[in-house]
Parts: C-alpha cells; sequence; structure tokens
C-alpha cells in the first residue's frame, strides 16, 4: 500500500506542476487532433478516481454528482473551464489523497463491486482499483504531456 500511495503522491504533483505552467486559455485548448485539454484530463483523473474507489465500494466520496458527470468516462470538455473550476481542480489534486488515505485508514472500504475495466482491467478488490487508479493518471498524463507540445 505504501508503494501505491507514493506513485498516487508522485504522480498529483507532476501534474499540480504541470498546472501551474500555463494560463487558463492554454490549459482550456484543445489541439488539432484531440478531443480533449489539459484541464479536462486533470478533471477526468478526479472523477475517474472518485468512480473507482468511492462508487465501486458503494460510498458517495467527495466530489459533486456534477462535478462526476462533467468529467466521468465517456465525457469531453462541454465548455470553457472556468477559473473558479479550475481552483476547484487543483485543490481536489491534493486534498483527495488524504481523505482517501484516511477512509481507509477508518477501514470503510468493506466491499467492492467487481468489474472489468473498458482496457481491459480486471478489479475484484479495493487494492485492484487503487493499482489501477495509478495507471489511468498515468495514462492520462502522458496525455497531458502530449497536450503540451501543441501549445
Amino acid at each position: 500500500m505504501n508503494a501505491t500511495l507514493k506513485t498516487w503522491k508522485t504522480g498529483r504533483n507532476l501534474l499540480l506542476n504541470i498546472l501551474e505552467q500555463y494560463s487558463l486559455e492554454d490549459l482550456n485548448q484543445v489541439p488539432p487532433g484531440f478531443s480533449n485539454n489539459i484541464i479536462w484530463n486533470m478533471g477526468h483523473i478526479l472523477a475517474a478516481q472518485q468512480g473507482l474507489i468511492y462508487k465501486s465500494s458503494g460510498h458517495t466520496g467527495y466530489i459533486s454528482d456534477e462535478f462526476y458527470n462533467s468529467y466521468k468516462p465517456g465525457t469531453k470538455p462541454k465548455s470553457f473551464t472556468s477559473q473558479e473550476e479550475t481552483d476547484l481542480i487543483r485543490s481536489l489534486l491534493t486534498e483527495l489523497i488524504p481523505l482517501t488515505e484516511n477512509d481507509f485508514e477508518k477501514g470503510i472500504f468493506t466491499s467492492y463491486k467487481e468489474r472489468q475495466t473498458t482496457t481491459g482491467f480486471h478489479l475484484a478488490t479495493i487494492q485492484d482499483a487503487l493499482e489501477f487508479n495509478n495507471f489511468h493518471e498515468g495514462l492520462h498524463l502522458g496525455y497531458i504531456m502530449s497536450i503540451r507540445k501543441f501549445l
């Protein structure tokens, strides 16, 4: 579990560093050949983590249904992401990790809805979900790094 959390925190710090390097306009830019932008990818990472860890364990998590529905798998940017929402994404990138760690320590994750992801991963346990979450966030970090080359 420690290596999983260390990986998760490291990836999130990379995302926060990227977030600080670009203007709101750049974060919202969808380059030709892409279907999303940097800020959508960051919001998507948050929504997916909450779905993988909380919703699949029967918990509501820490984001609103509106936020989740805007960034869940299968969505694309609908409009320009405001500074206010960008600030929310920035804070959630850091705040959700200790909240999740605390929930693990409290032992709230007692069941998990087993399933297959669209990328072919079989998730049977909360530990599977945590490992897959790191893989998923790494994929989107790669997409973000590719998008940056076109800004």
